[in-house]
């Protein structure tokens, strides 16, 4: 089978890229750089050719298991020939799909957005207008089309709860689930990215702003007072928070959607019990549910 061996497919703002850069640090596993190399969805990361993934792998040893993370491959209705692309170059992939609260993901992931300038909007207005916020926390609906082509025991369903309680023990499920057969050991010290730290905007010259000569420039030339109105201008000052009204149609959303979901596990999930359920307990896909399928 061609390299990779296995992918992280999602959810995006789920902690993927904490899961990433543990797997990384495991001898015997090599990840990719860039972590999200998106070839399978992006139209122009697909035209660079299956030579230009390929090298991606180049610096694996023989032996290493190969993976790679990019959440834009669970991103439907966006990026719709996914899979038809994957199915051609990978015959059976080792899929794994980390999911997280939805509404939570959905407040992650709207930050992140307006950070880039993508929203400019207030929440509720872009719950709204942007189905990407809903549509990614589906995760039923993101799931679906990979069980049809790859059958559900390809599928490993990973919780970012349950990572945040039981890192060790949710490691070495992920390890034996794509055949790794070495000890692997959670790393403490790659910590979550900080959310605080991404509810800053990006604008044109950020890299160049954040520079260390420019922070002293800053710091020594421009007053106090007039830098903090500046920050403040560009930062998002609270958690986005979304209205009763919203709350309740999302609410209502995701609890269809996670009931099918929980079905597939046999226990019973909805918003208001997934946190305790998926961090009190290890879930896997029931074979009683899949039989009847």
């Amino acid at each position: 089978m061609s390299k990779p061996d296995f992918i992280i497919i999602g959810a995006m703002k789920s902690a993927t890229s904490t899961l990433h850069e543990q797997l990384a640090k495991q001898s015997g596993i090599f990840m990719s750089t860039p972590k999200e190399p998106n070839y399978f969805s992006d139209d122009a990361q697909y035209a660079l050719g299956d030579d230009w993934y390929d090298a991606l792998f180049n610096d694996a040893k023989p032996d290493d298991l190969c993976g790679e993370s990019s959440t834009h491959y669970a991103k439907l209705p966006n990026h719709p020939d996914t899979l038809e692309r994957m199915s051609k170059r990978l015959e059976n992939p080792k899929l794994i799909y980390v999911m997280r609260h939805p509404i939570d993901r959905l407040i992650s992931h709207y930050t992140h957005q307006w950070t880039q300038n993508v929203f400019k909007c207030d929440i509720n207005q872009a719950i709204d207008q942007y189905e990407e916020l809903t549509a990614y926390s589906c995760y039923v609906k993101q799931l679906t089309p990979y069980f049809e082509r790859y059958g559900y025991q390809n599928v490993l369903p990973v919780f970012t709860e349950s990572l945040r309680v039981n890192p060790q023990k949710e490691l070495e499920r992920v390890a034996k689930f794509i055949g790794h057969a070495e000890p692997v050991v959670w790393h403490d010290e790659v910590l979550e990215q900080n959310v605080s730290s991404e509810r800053f905007r990006t604008f044109k010259g950020r890299t160049l702003f954040d520079s260390k000569l420019m922070t002293i420039l800053r710091r020594t030339l421009i007053p106090k007072s007039l830098r903090n109105r500046v920050k403040k201008a560009l930062t998002m000052a609270k958690r986005p928070e979304i209205d009763q009204a919203h709350y309740a149609k999302l609410t209502a959303l995701f609890d269809k959607d996670l009931a099918v979901l929980g079905a597939m596990m046999a226990v019973e999930l909805n918003c208001e019990n997934y946190k305790m359920v998926t961090s009190e307990q290890e879930l896997n896909w029931s074979k009683a549910y899949w039989n009847k399928q």
